[in-house]
């Protein structure tokens, strides 16, 4: 039996949530409805707020294969 570091674990573990895809769903102002995409979160994701106090997600579109940004709420599903 091998065994692996705990790091090794750690980074693996990491990596598959990173790749796998999900779904997410927020209202699109440009669209003025709800509105459902299939996602990814890469290394060029991310979250936080904004400096107006709005709270952001930036990920993946694996619909129209470029970065989009949900504000205010969201709603993911994997």
């Amino acid at each position: 039996m091998t065994t692996y570091p705990i790091s090794y674990r750690i980074g693996t573990e990491r990596e598959e949530r990173m790749t796998k895809t999900f779904y997410i769903t927020y209202y699109a102002s440009k669209h003025k409805k709800h509105i459902t995409r299939q996602g990814k979160h890469d290394d060029k994701s991310r979250y936080g707020t904004s400096k107006k106090g709005v709270p952001y997600y930036v990920y993946y579109d694996l619909d129209s294969h470029g970065y989009r940004t949900a504000t205010t709420s969201w709603k993911v599903r994997h």
